[in-house]
């Protein structure tokens, strides 16, 4: 219970921290679904998510590892996933990494059928999460344990300069168990959930990427708010582990 206590504190002072922390569910500007037409070149997004990131380190507004992940959910594919696009803008770059157009499925499944065919380290962490069923077993009540399991078809890249696996395209199973701790003290009525799991490289180097991660999701918008993610890989790589902090800060 102390630890448990430790991390809603921790979580607590970090919205805190940031300038959005007397607002932490910023203003929504549009309807939590996506809109049903589905997604064609052009499309204006249905909803404009932008997060504040760290990478192995503090999600801040400005400092080295830091900047800004923006995913747009565009509408829904003709298969019934959910086609989003999302861009990293490093802190101090000239200017933002390339977009990865991906479909995301209720729940969590991802697809990334359009070249490069990537998630980066960022983006394999949150886009997931947006499916939308991945947290419809917290309507059971505020402490429901689950589980949660889908493919994610992607080149995903754990390096922040983007050398990941030599850019082949794996199929990566993925299996989580989620732990529901109800309201946090300081910032009620976001709930905090526990998450383990792994992502397992189906073929190639057979590669695992072990998951430890603390979600504080809004139910009013449906949305995580604040993630916290430890991934560590086995066999070790030349990335062997990195940690990602993400924080919304505009929708």
């Amino acid at each position: 219970m102390s630890k448990l206590l430790t991390a809603a504190f921790t979580i607590a002072a970090l919205l805190a921290a940031s300038p959005a922390g007397a607002q932490p569910t910023p203003a929504t500007s549009g309807s939590v679904a996506p809109s049903a037409t589905p997604a064609t070149a052009g499309l204006r997004a249905v909803r404009h998510l932008v997060y504040r990131f760290g990478y192995n380190t503090k999600a801040t507004s400005q400092g080295n590892n830091t900047g800004t992940t923006t995913i747009d959910i565009v509408g829904l594919a003709k298969d019934g996933g959910m086609t989003v696009t999302a861009t990293d803008d490093w802190w101090n770059s000239v200017r933002p990494k390339q977009s990865n157009t991906c479909e995301v499925y209720p729940n969590g499944g991802v697809t990334c059928a359009k070249a490069p065919y990537a998630l980066s380290a960022l983006q394999v962490v949150v886009v997931p999460l947006l499916g939308q069923n991945y947290f419809t077993a917290l309507s059971a009540g505020l402490n429901s344990s689950w589980k949660q399991s889908y493919d994610v078809k992607a080149t995903f890249l754990p390096s922040a300069g983007g050398a990941g696996f030599a850019g082949q395209l794996y199929t990566w199973n993925c299996a989580y168990t989620l732990n529901g701790k109800g309201t946090i003290p300081e910032q009620p009525p976001l709930i905090l959930i526990n998450v383990t799991g792994a992502m397992k490289q189906r073929g190639g180097r057979y590669i695992t990427a072990n998951q430890t991660a603390n979600i504080l999701f809004d139910p009013r918008i449906k949305i995580p708010v604040l993630v916290n993610e430890v991934i560590r890989f086995v066999p070790q790589q030349s990335t062997s582990s990195y940690s990602v902090e993400l924080k919304l800060i505009r929708t």
